[in-house]
């Protein structure tokens, strides 16, 4: 997949929906951003713990895709974490999503979401993920 299929990939759903754009693709490693806005703000005016979550989780879906082994045709989620270490109120956020383990029937992602504008760190995200395959 190249960036413009990637960000069509996602247009109609969530990753579209919440305005993630993917910048930058590259064997096991993807990168997005996300322009902080008003709606993806918690009440307390801080930037949402599910907004950041829903990019980092994107970004290594998105790579997942993009790194299936032959014959697989898809993937789903089975655990994911994620370590908060600061926050945004306005700006653009980056995630940066790396293939850690890429098997036949697992792979594991690490990502990291700062802050554009100062590359500060706003949260630590990894996840695994179950490689599907057809039935039959």
């Amino acid at each position: 997949m190249d960036l413009e299929q990637l960000n069509q990939f996602g247009a109609a759903h969530l990753p579209g929906l919440i305005g993630i754009e993917f910048v930058a693709i590259d064997a096991g490693e993807l990168e997005a951003e996300l322009q902080v806005r008003d709606e993806l703000l918690a009440p307390n005016g801080y930037l949402h713990a599910a907004s950041v979550v829903a990019l980092a989780d994107t970004c290594c879906g998105y790579g997942t895709v993009a790194s299936l082994p032959h014959g697989a045709n898809g993937f789903t989620t089975i655990e994911l974490k994620t370590n908060f270490v600061g926050t945004a109120t306005s700006g653009r956020i980056r995630c940066v999503a790396k293939l850690l383990h890429g098997g036949r029937t697992t792979q594991l992602w690490r990502a990291e979401v700062t802050r554009v504008e100062d590359d500060r760190s706003i949260a630590h995200f990894s996840c695994t993920q179950m490689v599907l395959y057809p039935e039959g």
